[in-house]
């Protein structure tokens, strides 16, 4: 029996793996900043300068002007900041919410300046000689009412305005994450389509061997079989692997195989040591291989070969599995899309969309052959 042969590199101590830890971000995050003390902040600020440019901070008539002044409509705006949370129309820009607050801010507008009017009841002089209504109504004039509604569309609409770029980025992030969630699942599906697969003609090929009454060979591949599937159920898929722990994967299967064919098959894994920490999609190598022994070298009558080797090339890393079957001439799917290959290249597809290249084909002088390149990423 043939015993695996392999490159040096594979042989070294392999760094240990870290499991991405992802932790699920909160769905407002870099979104959520308390408005209403963004607002009051603002509305203070603007009482105080109020105040100064009267006469003085601490001249109480002029701070109170400039606090009843700017309060109020920071009072108006956290209202309308906190209903933009819960009503819809008061955030939305339709025509009949434009007249409810057109009707509003008129209203506001009104109840602001008679509020305005009375703190000339403060003032020794105005009380002497002024009627109370005079008094209330001192503020009211068309320029002063013009301003006031205009404030509250200012407010209106910046308030309007914030609330819907944080509802519209909350929703991207929610589109985001769920397009995630459904891409995580589809790619589940093809680990779990490939996965009973495999362990399918693993079975069938140990219960061959009990039959043959080739038991020490049976127990042998379940010893390999053992190892395989701790390592592989160990996995939390979908994920990159490195290509090292991805070589673990294949070098039990072909471990198996070659309890089953024994001098029939030679196996080579050449490994340039750059490659041996870049990331690949877990499971990709293993259908690949088993493709090539399943529709190559099980038709080889003596001295088949499967070839498996990895390099890096600057930014690329290039996998290839080749097999000195018949190539086309066997028993291999058409173009290469048996459930592996399709498989494969649909797993690969969702990592990399467009930034990877797969080629599956005959060779000239008989066999078949598999070409993957992939972004080389560091683990």
């Amino acid at each position: 029996m043939n015993a695996l042969t392999a490159t040096p590199e594979l042989t070294q101590a392999r760094p240990n793996s870290g499991k991405e830890v992802s932790t699920r971000s909160s769905q407002d995050a870099g979104l959520r900043f308390n408005g209403h003390a963004v607002i009051f902040t603002v509305a203070t600020i603007l009482a105080i300068a109020t105040a100064v440019e009267c006469q003085s901070v601490t001249h109480l008539p002029s701070l109170q002007y400039g606090a009843v002044l700017w309060l109020w409509w920071g009072c108006v705006a956290s209202v309308l900041w906190g209903l933009g949370h819960r009503v819809p129309l008061v955030s939305s820009f339709s025509a009949k919410t434009i007249s409810i607050h057109v009707f509003a801010g008129s209203a506001l507008g009104v109840a602001h300046l008679l509020l305005l009017g009375s703190l000339g009841f403060t003032n020794p002089e105005w009380r002497a000689h002024e009627t109370t209504l005079s008094i209330l109504t001192s503020m009211l004039n068309i320029n002063r009412f013009g301003i006031e509604v205009l404030l509250y569309g200012f407010v209106f609409g910046i308030a309007g305005i914030v609330q819907f770029q944080i509802r519209a980025q909350r929703d991207a992030i929610k589109s985001l994450e769920l397009q995630k969630q459904l891409s995580a699942a589809h790619l589940r599906a093809l680990q779990m389509q490939l996965e009973p697969h495999f362990l399918f003609n693993t079975l069938n090929a140990i219960t061959t061997l009990v039959e043959l009454g080739r038991s020490e060979e049976a127990v042998e591949m379940l010893s390999h079989l053992n190892v395989l599937l701790k390592s592989t159920l160990s996995r939390t898929t979908p994920e990159k692997v490195p290509l090292w722990e991805e070589l673990e994967v294949m070098e039990n299967y072909l471990a198996i195989e070659q309890v089953r064919f024994a001098d029939r098959m030679r196996i080579e894994i050449k490994v340039e040591p750059g490659a041996l920490d870049g990331l690949v999609p877990c499971f990709l190598l293993q259908p690949i291989v088993e493709n090539a022994i399943r529709h190559g070298i099980e038709h080889c009558e003596n001295d088949g070969l499967v070839e498996a080797s990895a390099r890096r090339d600057g930014s690329l890393l290039h996998l290839r599995v080749r097999d000195s079957g018949r190539g086309l001439n066997g028993r291999r799917p058409p173009n290469g899309h048996g459930i592996g290959l399709k498989n494969t290249r649909e797993r690969l597809a969702h990592f990399y969309q467009n930034e990877f290249a797969m080629k599956a084909q005959p060779l000239a002088t008989g066999g078949f052959e598999v070409a993957i390149t992939i972004p080389y990423e560091r683990n």
